[in-house]
């Protein structure tokens, strides 16, 4: 399609173990102390008896599929912005120690608008989908 640098059906995935440290220095960077991500204590006594990690942090690994994603495209005529994400849905929780693979699957571009859309869903270690998203990109001309 003209003024694209992306196929439908052009995807990566990104594959990380959420560590302690990693939720640690996210909630330290923005703020977001809540128990259930920082006070071992307190989730202990949960149903869900221990630790998980931000919703938001998986929001950060799937920007970083997205600039995998648009890897290719830096010497094109045209930068990617985001636009946003929508859909977002925390299905199951992500815990400290999980291993979780983002894939992010361009689904549908528009020439005319000059944007793309992208499929996100992340899974965990036993494969069991745990967030699931759409990523919106508008490709802006370059000046000459």
């Amino acid at each position: 399609m003209p003024g694209f640098h992306v196929e439908v059906g052009h995807s990566v995935a990104f594959t990380k173990t959420v560590s302690e440290s990693d939720v640690y220095m996210f909630a330290g960077i923005t703020g977001d102390f809540s128990p259930n991500h920082v006070n071992k204590a307190y989730m202990e006594k949960s149903k869900y008896g221990k630790l998980m990690a931000h919703g938001a942090l998986m929001v950060g690994f799937m920007s970083t599929a997205s600039t995998m994603a648009i890897a290719h495209t830096r010497e094109a005529s045209e930068t990617p912005v985001s636009l946003g994400y929508d859909r977002i849905r925390f299905l199951k929780p992500v815990f400290l120690g999980d291993t979780i693979t983002v894939t992010y699957e361009f689904v549908e571009t528009n020439a005319e608008t000059k944007r793309s859309t992208a499929d996100i869903k992340l899974t965990n270690q036993d494969g069991e989908l745990v967030t699931v998203g759409q990523h919106i990109l508008k490709w802006v001309p370059n000046e000459s």
